[in-house]
């Protein structure tokens, strides 16, 4: 199934949030990033992530059963790193931005 979501961290975030990012990227299942960015593949998965002005877009595909798991994942691992909580705009998350 198609996916593109956005989540609540601006490009405006320091080097050490995108570090912590980058962790927990890296600690996801089916971490394929090469140097060139963060991505995700397997069977039937093929995601990306990249930096967007409404925050961090993750895009693909991933099937329904595997995604609830990871994007769940993803997003608990995230709240925790960074320390405050990681959702969608759209659903009411707050885009956190830095100076």
């Amino acid at each position: 199934m198609q996916r593109n979501i956005n989540l609540n961290i601006h490009y405006s975030a320091p080097d050490e949030i995108w570090d912590k990012i980058s962790e927990v990227y890296q600690s996801m299942p089916y971490w394929a990033g090469d140097g060139q960015g963060a991505k995700w593949t397997g069977e039937h998965i093929d995601l990306w992530a990249s930096v967007k002005p409404g925050g961090i877009q993750i895009a693909g595909i991933m099937p329904n059963a595997v995604w609830e798991a990871w994007y769940g994942e993803l997003k608990a691992k995230l709240t925790e790193a960074l320390g405050y909580e990681i959702g969608e705009p759209e659903d009411g998350y707050d885009l956190r931005y830095w100076e």
